[in-house]
């Protein structure tokens, strides 16, 4: 099967600021796909490219087998997009920010749709109070179900724990791998390592408008200096992962030790 996602060459530049140089990347269907850089780098504008919310200034770019320039239409129709807010409406109760959602998307049955979802994500006993007295976690959790409206196959999530307390952000590591396990294919920005660390199957780092780095987590981490492969007290982080490949630390120490 064809790529969930596939990028070529991608440029894109802000007057006179190159923000995407010449980015390649695939991404599997039913993959959780993460992808690193500084504030700048140009996750965000990544995402948007692939959305179709902006265009690209060169290269090319295809989701669902659809490219995002020509067919902006079935790219939409096949993705799902949850920024770094949550889009809910605070007046809307959860199920009928739902609902409403739903409606918009011309799917059948709306209510049961909506009490699918507020099950699925734990917010059952919360359907009929209104958003704005949900919590931060509960909010993200309402924004993710909203996004599956219409089951999209492929869906991405811009730093989705952005401003969660840390219980949230685990909770939502549990939904996000739930999706997976259900064959959704995922793209996620983050600037928490260890989040990326818990949840991808492929990692990309983007610096200096360019993909430095793509593999999986732990393939990133044997290519850093000091790596044993034997049994240790102390492994590589994706912390270590990022300085080395972009740089910021150019004399990566680890203190590994071997186990006699």
């Amino acid at each position: 099967m064809a790529a969930a996602i596939t990028v070529s060459k991608l440029t894109k530049s802000y007057k006179q600021t190159e923000v995407l140089k010449s980015v390649d990347l695939s991404v599997e269907r039913g993959q959780v796909f993460a992808l690193l850089g500084s504030n700048g780098a140009g996750k965000t504008t990544t995402i948007n490219i692939l959305t179709t919310l902006i265009p690209a200034d060169g290269g090319s770019a295809s989701v669902q087998g659809y490219d995002v320039a020509t067919q902006p239409d079935k790219v939409r129709r096949s993705i799902s997009l949850t920024g770094q807010f949550a889009a809910v409406d605070d007046v809307l109760t959860g199920r009928e920010n739902l609902q409403l959602i739903a409606e918009l998307r011309h799917v059948g049955n709306p209510r049961q749709i909506a009490t699918e979802l507020l099950a699925k994500f734990e917010l059952t006993d919360a359907a009929d109070r209104q958003a704005k007295t949900y919590s931060g976690g509960m909010r993200r959790r309402l924004d993710i179900a909203m996004s599956l409206i219409g089951n999209p196959p492929v869906i991405f999530l811009d730093e989705p724990t952005t401003g969660l307390d840390p219980e949230a952000r685990k909770d939502m590591w549990q939904t996000i791998k739930k999706l997976s396990a259900g064959g959704t294919t995922i793209f996620l920005t983050t600037q928490y390592l260890e989040e990326a660390d818990e949840l991808a199957d492929r990692v990309a780092i983007l610096h200096d408008g360019v993909i430095v780095a793509n593999d999986q987590p732990q393939n990133l981490k044997k290519q850093l200096p000091g790596w044993k492969v034997k049994m240790v007290e102390q492994q590589p982080t994706l912390d270590d992962v990022f300085a080395h490949f972009t740089r910021k630390n150019t004399s990566t120490s680890l203190s590994i030790k071997e186990d006699k």
